[in-house]
């Protein structure tokens, strides 16, 4: 086990996105594949629909137990804790990505935890602790995992080649929107309670007041046109209560898009030194409001692809691999395997 070519993966996922299935905000975990792949490892992708349905999981398992027997993987990957539940009892070393909901629970709309919530969260704690090596997407999450845990942080990375900057009057043409209109983005699932919409749109009729601006929703749009959105807005409106290492905002930041952003997840450490963003003190509408005024009064852009130069995919690909030859290792005391380093800076 010297090279990565050397290295096969079962890779258990419950939020694969597929054509024409529902909008998702996953294609991070197809990208991690394809980037896994291009470096040499031999990626078997299973993905599953599980939908909170106990049934899905027992065919899902059933499946994985049939791929498992016959496969010849050196390990397993499972993105996100509850899909990790597939690959027990373990037959083969298991790493799990835990991403966000899956260690802090599902929160309802007015950010308490649901009874599902607070299953699915001791669920993955507990899987967490019979993984061999967990990997957080942030920091703040590290605490969520038992201390005996072998834990790397890994936040999801960025395709830089896809989100980069583009001229805001190109990004507009190739999209329709008008040229002279101040516009917002919010970038995320409507419906979804922990995405607050209802605040983005409340801060937006604040803003209203004293500022015309118009609030441009992407959601379900083609994963190729997220950047075109991002650069033809003139900043990004970031309401969740909950969040891990949102994905929107970094790809924002790769986008030299201005963010607007509550204190949630790892945001206030991926805005930190990036001029022209704000971090907001509360989640009150007007609070909001104001800070994107300042942000759409200046008329700038930030200098925020260099900030995220640390999330580029192929870079943290390597910290990927390194995990999974430390814990074959492990298994196997006569490699000589060093340990993966936190993928933070």
């Amino acid at each position: 086990m010297t090279a990565a070519a050397a290295l096969r993966v079962l890779m258990i996922t419950s939020e694969w996105p597929v054509p024409d299935g529902l909008p998702r905000t996953t294609f991070f975990i197809k990208r991690q594949a394809e980037f896994l792949r291009a470096a040499g490892v031999d990626v078997d992708v299973f993905h599953f629909k599980g939908a909170g349905r106990p049934w899905n999981y027992v065919k899902a398992w059933l499946q994985v137990r049939r791929r498992v027997a016959r496969g010849h993987y050196d390990l397993v990957h499972a993105q996100f804790g509850q899909s990790g539940l597939l690959a027990f009892p373990k037959r083969l070393p298991l790493v799990v990505t835990f991403r966000g909901d899956d260690l802090q629970g599902i929160e309802d709309a007015r950010g308490r935890l649901t009874l599902g919530g607070r299953l699915l969260k001791l669920a993955c704690q507990a899987i967490a602790r019979r993984t061999d090596t967990s990997i957080v997407v942030s920091e703040h999450m590290r605490q969520l995992v038992h201390p005996s845990v072998p834990t790397r942080v890994i936040p999801s990375g960025l395709d830089l080649s896809l989100f980069r900057p583009i001229p805001r009057d190109e990004a507009r043409r190739h999209l329709g929107m008008p040229v002279d209109t101040r516009l917002v983005l919010f970038a995320g699932d409507p419906a979804l309670p922990r995405k607050r919409f209802g605040l983005a749109r409340a801060a937006m009729d604040v803003l209203s007041r004293s500022f015309p601006a118009e609030l441009v929703v992407a959601w379900g749009v083609p994963h190729g046109d997220v950047p075109f959105y991002m650069n033809a807005c003139d900043a990004l409106v970031f309401t969740s209560m909950q969040e891990g290492s949102p994905n929107v905002v970094k790809e924002a930041l790769a986008c030299n898009l201005p963010v607007v952003s509550v204190p949630v997840g790892d945001v206030p450490a991926r805005l930190r030194g990036v001029a022209g963003c704000e971090l907001c003190a509360d989640d009150r509408p007007a609070t909001i409001a104001a800070a994107l005024e300042r942000v759409l009064r200046s008329r700038q852009r930030i200098a925020g692809h260099e900030a995220v130069q640390d999330l580029d995919e192929c870079k943290l690909t390597q910290d990927v691999i390194a995990i999974y030859r430390s814990v074959l290792a492990r298994r196997d005391p006569g490699l000589a395997v060093v340990e993966a380093p936190d993928a933070v800076s």
